[in-house]
């Protein structure tokens, strides 16, 4: 999900909650304490250069248990931080602590924002060695080419 879209759907709702893909709620008295820029330039284990952006938000639960989000507070929080941080319209990270800090993309259900999870995967995957059938069989998950043996590390 865009920030354009999160936007938009700020604008209709009464209440901003967010929630795990496995249906856990994140507290309603969770803050938002970062927006930001994120950009990643990397090598893939083929050999090839890449970057990658997003926006970050990271959502955080304090001992506050009587703070709630309203969506026009944290329209005025994104207007704030497009207009500082020059943000592109990009896709949504979320950075969220359950055990530890964890990274998700975000969805809408209609009523509440999803931290859908993401996964690994392998960028060059011509390179390693796997057979194609065996890459597409399997879930990310469970791909990993870049083991000792793999052929591209």
């Amino acid at each position: 999900m865009k920030l354009s879209e999160v936007k938009n759907i700020l604008q209709t709702l009464e209440v901003v909650k967010f929630e795990l893909e496995s249906g856990i709620p994140v507290p309603e008295h969770f803050h938002i304490t970062e927006i930001g820029a994120i950009t990643k330039h990397f090598i893939d284990c083929g050999g090839t250069v890449r970057t990658e952006k997003a926006i970050n938000f990271q959502l955080w639960n304090a001992n506050d248990l009587d703070h709630r989000l309203a969506p026009q507070k944290l329209l005025k929080i994104i207007d704030l931080s497009e207009r500082t941080l020059a943000l592109e319209d990009l896709a949504i990270e979320v950075e969220y602590q359950t055990d530890t800090i964890g990274k998700y993309d975000l969805g809408f259900n209609g009523e509440r924002f999803i931290l859908l999870s993401k996964n690994t995967a392998c960028l060059a995957s011509d390179h390693c060695g796997i057979p194609k059938e065996q890459l597409n069989s399997q879930s990310k998950k469970e791909v990993s080419c870049c083991t000792p043996g793999g052929g591209c590390c």
